[in-house]
């Protein structure tokens, strides 16, 4: 039987999370533990970083891997205009960009920003989109790789060793955290093992070869131990809220948010909006583990007392399950599926364990409680 965290909404069929003897979840013990944290300490630890890290000469003191949503544009705008540093905005474009992402990025760059987007051979990347969507539930996996690994490529590239990626999500929203070490850095070991969990290399076929995987390669380590690449985690050095993040962007660009008023599947407007995809990304969360995308955000807000369980519980009632409507037809073009290929695919995924069918409908055996 499905249980479900007593102090947030979180399941224990999300990958990796870990539950005490009371029925509480690894990702509250973290945020509860963020009150006793020295942020002064963080703070002074991360202009050491930047003191020793940022290149003696060259236009750019470091690297933000951003997608103009809220969380990165928000570490970009800080890294520029609160602590002088001069970011180069790194973007792996998403798989099927939104406008209300081109608006916001525009936003952000009229503000004195440089920006180099990677956009991948389409071809291959909608390939291999049908093909991870089919057969593992997750049309981005090879997103996940090239988001990962643009960033790093970059940096050696332009030889700029310091590279600040948002939160590190294994600890912050339950996982398995490598080492205490890597709960500020991230290096080859946590992509492969959390980010991609799988080799691109694998990924060859009648279609891919080896040439069309080179924006989803991480480096070759001994150049990247040369240039002296450290990517640190900015929510380790100060405390993470992803509420706080859209509230202090709102305040320096005209940033969009979504047009419906909230985003399928949830009560927040302002958080993924960069993807069409997203959409049925977390979806198929919701089918392969039971909880969605209101779960996911309602436990983020409850860990930082944004709001009582209570609340979170009524919200992800009402829009857990809901279906990824708005994009719907544009992700059946992308992924070249029919109507029928698609609910077929989407009922292959279903974990026996977390539904059962009542007549003509899926159900869930255990509901968020």
């Amino acid at each position: 039987m499905v249980k479900y965290c007593k102090t947030c909404l979180m399941p224990d069929t999300r990958p990796r999370v870990v539950f005490d003897a009371d029925g509480v979840c690894n990702a509250c013990h973290t945020a509860a533990a963020k009150a006793a944290i020295d942020w002064d300490a963080r703070r002074a630890e991360f202009l050491d970083y930047v003191e020793r890290f940022r290149p003696a000469d060259g236009p750019y003191d470091c690297i933000v891997p951003w997608s103009g949503g809220k969380d990165s544009s928000a570490i970009a705008w800080k890294l520029k205009f609160e602590f002088g540093l001069n970011p180069l905005l790194v973007t792996f474009s998403p798989l099927m960009p939104s406008e209300i992402a081109n608006h916001n990025r525009e936003e952000m760059l009229k503000a004195g920003f440089d920006h180099l987007m990677v956009r991948a051979n389409q071809k291959i990347s909608r390939h291999l989109s049908r093909r991870f969507f089919v057969e593992r539930g997750d049309p981005k996996i090879h997103w996940n790789a090239g988001v990962n690994s643009v960033p790093v490529q970059v940096a050696v590239n332009y030889n700029v060793p310091l590279i600040f990626y948002a939160e590190h999500g294994e600890s912050e929203y339950g996982g398995r955290v490598l080492s205490e070490e890597h709960r500020k850095v991230r290096d080859f070991a946590e992509v492969l093992e959390h980010q991609i969990g799988d080799d691109p290399y694998n990924w060859m076929d009648d279609v891919v070869d080896e040439k069309e995987l080179a924006p989803y390669l991480y480096p070759d380590l001994g150049r990247v131990e040369e240039v002296g690449v450290k990517a640190l985690y900015f929510a380790y050095f100060f405390r993470w809220s992803m509420k706080e993040n859209y509230d202090y962007i709102k305040d320096k660009i005209d940033f969009r948010l979504a047009e419906n008023g909230r985003t399928d599947g949830t009560f927040t407007n302002f958080d993924s909006l960069d993807d069409k995809i997203d959409n049925l990304y977390y979806h198929m969360q919701f089918i392969k583990f039971g909880f969605g995308r209101s779960v996911r955000d309602a436990c983020r807000m409850i860990q930082n007392d944004q709001m009582t369980r209570d609340e979170g519980l009524e919200l992800a009632r009402k829009y857990d399950a809901e279906f990824p409507a708005t994009y719907h037809d544009e992700h059946l073009e992308y992924l070249s599926l029919t109507e029928a290929e698609f609910h077929d695919t989407i009922d292959k995924h279903r974990d026996p364990k977390i539904w059962e069918r009542r007549g003509n409908e899926w159900v869930l055996k255990a509901p968020v409680e």
